[in-house]
């Protein structure tokens, strides 16, 4: 039987009092802004022995210029970023995602693809060309596919050496690897994501089970729902039952 480490998307509370209530964090803040390095340098100094960070790779990788996410950040997009496409843009974010999972001596690099990234062979022809020209600098990447089929998503995984990201509510994680990354961003209503949504008992409960079915390393948890703080709290005690 693995371990299950848990954690949130984003600090959820005061980062002393987070670091004593969890042992990993998908640090958010690097998806929406390019982050000084003195202030990954003290969340790392911070942060105490054993704990896990996972950094999601800043938007200039993934989303379009036209996506509403921009509209947080402190940088301008230029017209070819995102969707992985191997432009000098997105390779130069690509390599700042890099710089900051360094400092924070992460273990993962989160890339969360939007619906805008359809399954198509023009996807996989860019990703095709942006994962054999990156460095991976010794991290394990994690992708995030939304509105693909389980083909689609098995056939890309499998390609590109890919953790495969998955709600265990929604389905098993289709790639080889000993590690599983897991997100929870609440319920879903005609394919759309609900945030505002508290996990109950039973619900927890089942994520618990088919992570552990499903392990036969690390399974990581981060909750990313409206209440994120307290069911991963909630969770965590479960899973420390154990």
């Amino acid at each position: 039987m693995g371990t299950i480490r848990v954690g949130t998307c984003g600090f959820c509370e005061g980062h002393a009092k987070y670091y004593r209530d969890f042992d990993a964090i998908e640090v958010q803040q690097t998806f929406y802004r390019i982050l000084q390095e003195k202030t990954l340098e003290r969340w790392r100094e911070e942060a105490p022995g054993g704990f896990t960070f996972a950094v999601k790779a800043f938007q200039g990788v993934t989303h379009p210029p036209n996506s509403p996410t921009w509209r947080r950040s402190n940088v301008k997009p230029g017209r070819e970023v995102g969707l992985l496409r191997p432009t000098s843009e997105v390779l130069h974010f690509w390599r700042l995602t890099l710089r900051e999972a360094e400092i924070l001596g992460a273990r993962f690099i989160l890339i969360q693809l939007p619906r805008s990234f359809r399954e198509s062979e023009e996807s996989f022809a860019n990703a095709e060309k942006f994962f054999a020209r990156i460095d991976r600098g010794g991290f394990e990447i994690a992708v995030e596919l939304r509105g693909w089929s389980e083909k689609g998503i098995k056939r890309f995984v499998r390609e590109f050496d890919v953790i495969d990201v998955t709600d265990p509510l929604v389905r098993i994680p289709l790639h080889n690897g000993e590690t599983n990354y897991h997100r929870l961003h609440g319920r879903y209503e005609n394919g759309r994501i609900i945030y505002r949504h508290s996990y109950g008992d039973g619900e927890l409960q089942k994520i618990r089970e088919r992570v552990l079915g499903w392990n036969r390393g690390e399974g990581f948890v981060f909750f990313n729902n409206s209440d994120m703080c307290r069911d991963a709290r909630r969770f965590r005690a479960m899973v420390k039952e154990m």
